[in-house]
């Protein structure tokens, strides 16, 4: 099924086109993370509609982007919910497969008081899409250029390489989130225009001495891991844009071409931090498409997902045009 209406205000330029995974969350929200081998008590459940590729979707889709979904679904009550989801919100799952042998993928999410979070997922119908599969997806959706494919990680890495690689051929803006980053290739970044990793995900990419394992949590570190990775771009192997985000420190937008430039966080109260990133990823995606330049979609980004934190749940969080417009002033 196909769903034409959009959200926000006025048409976008381009379409987004995201490759990634649909999930059903199962969140229990606890004062404070256990600890490895710990069992904390009190907690509350909920169950959410969720997937990276799914919440960038809607967050896309909620400031007024036309959106479309490759992925799959398994053949089970979640996967049913899961479509009737995504198509509550606008977005197209023409190319959202049911797979009746596989089970719907599921995140179990722990929140912690202070919003930070743990999240283990098994991805069921997420991994059983094949390369094959997701380029004949992408040719019947014909990207172009003006439109933005926006490609996940929580899909196997042959699925996003060859999803990247379709829509490079086809002029489409491509945006790579490394989310998880393991078992990544350069060669599979290096297909992208722009990745946004986190700044541990960068850690990963960019692991290759003890220090640099470690989490970047100051901007200069960030800044050194990022750069590393563009010069791998002079040999074919890393990008020419890299948006990291850094939390509630914002993100930093590194380029080959350009002065580094750092997006502050928009100040919020702070209740739950899952899906902040793919507020960033959905609003970076739905600001390209409108045909706004990579700085000026990267503050918008940066503000969506500041915004996105002020309430709980990821798709519930993401925030609307109206909203965003206002936060930007």
């Amino acid at each position: 099924m196909s769903a034409q209406h959009q959200h926000g205000e006025g048409a976008t330029t381009g379409r987004v086109i995201v490759v990634g995974s649909v999930n059903v969350d199962l969140v229990i929200t606890t004062e404070r993370l256990p600890a490895p081998g710990e069992t904390v008590t009190g907690g509350r459940y909920a169950r959410h509609h969720g997937g990276k590729g799914g919440n960038q979707a809607v967050a896309a889709a909620r400031l007024g982007a036309r959106v479309a979904l490759i992925g799959a679904v398994g053949g089970d009550p979640f996967g049913a919910e899961a479509r009737v989801a995504l198509e509550s919100e606008g977005i197209d799952t023409s190319e959202l497969r049911t797979l009746p042998a596989e089970a719907t993928g599921v995140a179990i999410i722990i929140v912690g008081g202070t919003g930070d979070n743990l999240i283990a997922a098994a991805s069921g119908a997420n991994a059983a899409v094949a390369p094959s599969t997701v380029r004949e997806a992408l040719e019947r959706l014909s990207p172009g250029p003006g439109d933005v494919v926006l490609v996940g990680h929580e899909i196997p890495t042959a699925v996003a390489r060859e999803a990247l690689r379709a829509a490079g051929e086809r002029d489409a803006t491509t945006i790579f989130n490394p989310a998880p980053a393991d078992g990544l290739d350069r060669g599979t970044l290096g297909l992208a225009a722009l990745i946004t990793p986190n700044r541990q995900e960068l850690a990963s990419l960019v692991a290759a001495d003890s220090r640099r394992a470690g989490s970047y949590r100051a901007p200069a570190d960030a800044l050194a891991a990022a750069r590393s990775l563009i010069e791998r771009g002079a040999e074919g192997e890393g990008v020419a844009a890299i948006l990291v985000s850094l939390g509630a420190g914002g993100a930093l937008l590194v380029r080959a071409d350009a002065e580094p430039l750092e997006i502050h966080a928009l100040h919020t109260a702070v209740v739950d931090t899952v899906g902040a990133g793919d507020a960033l990823n959905g609003a970076l995606a739905a600001a390209l498409a409108a045909g706004r330049n990579l700085e000026d979609a990267a503050r918008e980004a940066v503000v969506a997902a500041s915004l996105s934190t002020a309430r709980a749940g990821a798709r519930e969080g993401m925030p609307t045009r109206a909203e965003l417009d206002v936060a930007l002033g």
